[in-house]
């Protein structure tokens, strides 16, 4: 049976309720996991857990660099922090006390970026990080993550608190299209391939799975075979996931909420150009800032949507000489 649903609807649970609710199950059977907060406890939907565990939530308030520090410190003593914030603020601002007092320091410190590109909506160009991905691939040693939806999520945050080391994972705080079944498992740096095709791939992340399937759709109506791959992991990337579609297509999309350089689609291009070098078309944001609009807007303005996607493919597998 599928992993995916047999159809696609907006999803019942935010993704905010989804990440506490997995914090709380973890921290169940884990003494050591604490929370801590740069005063977005109701943004970012933390408030059972300082309901069910007070002596383990610590609000720092708005004061990133601060609250990144203290999570150090507190890795240091064998804890494991879940430091969370808008994605601008948990990257960009604390670029340096993730490098140096985490990373550097080879610690065991979980980052949660919310509202990342488009999702933070009318919260506008100064909310709206294109960039973080990147920055967390550049830092040695750290696991960068975009989960799909809340069966992801779940599943994710199950497996970071699981897996030592520096972990960013980026995410909406509100209600994403569910994709996948309930219970269905996912492992940190394992792709997952949803659909096989003969004359293309989709490798997305995020938001932009949904929109890759619905390409796929408009393409199959094209009597083009369109694969698509979910590279919720994008470091460690699965070179083995798309390595195999390089070989079986010849020719790769790539579709993210992100800068098209840096995250999802350089992570890509490195790996094919390296090994086995094909066409590669990237759907992504190209040199801008973000704006003030609802999601829905901005995907359209940034080009971030299904037309794009099956634009650049037919671009891609033209760039290859034709289907087959």
């Amino acid at each position: 049976m599928s992993v995916l649903l047999d159809s696609f609807a907006p999803d019942t649970v935010e993704m905010r309720q989804a990440y506490c609710d997995a914090l709380i199950a973890e921290a169940k059977v884990n003494d050591k996991l604490m929370v801590v907060d740069a005063d977005v406890s109701h943004s970012v939907g933390t408030g059972r857990f300082y309901a069910a565990f007070p002596e383990r939530a610590v609000n720092c308030g708005i004061m990133e660099a601060q609250a990144v520090g203290m999570s150090a410190g507190l890795s240091a003593t064998g804890l494991v922090p879940f430091f969370h914030a808008f994605g601008v603020f948990a990257t960009r601002r604390v670029f340096d006390q993730l490098f140096l007092s985490c990373a550097y320091q080879d610690l065991n410190v979980k980052i949660i970026g919310a509202d990342p590109g488009v999702t933070a909506a009318t919260n506008g160009g100064t909310h709206m990080p294109f960039e973080d991905l990147g920055l967390m691939r550049l830092i040695p040693h750290t696991t960068v993550i975009e989960p799909a939806d809340s069966t992801m999520y779940a599943s994710v945050v199950h497996e970071m608190a699981q897996t030592y080391g520096v972990i960013y994972l980026r995410t909406s705080r509100r209600v994403t299209t569910k994709l996948y079944r309930d219970g269905t498992q996912f492992k940190i740096g394992k792709a997952m391939r949803l659909y096989e095709g003969k004359d293309v791939y989709i490798i997305a992340c995020g938001i932009m799975v949904y929109e890759a399937l619905k390409a796929r759709e408009l393409l199959k109506a094209e009597g083009i075979d369109a694969g698509v791959i979910d590279m919720h992991t994008l470091k460690p990337l699965d070179n083995d996931a798309v390595l195999d579609a390089a070989r079986r297509a010849g020719a790769i999309v790539t579709a993210e909420n992100h800068n098209a350089t840096g995250g999802l689609g350089s992570a890509v291009s490195e790996l094919l150009c390296a090994e086995y070098p094909v066409p590669v078309e990237r759907v992504g944001v190209f040199e801008s800032f973000g704006e003030v609009g609802s999601q829905a807007f901005l995907q359209e303005r940034f080009k971030l949507t299904a037309a794009e996607i099956a634009r650049k493919a037919k671009i891609c597998i033209e760039r290859k000489g034709g289907k087959g």
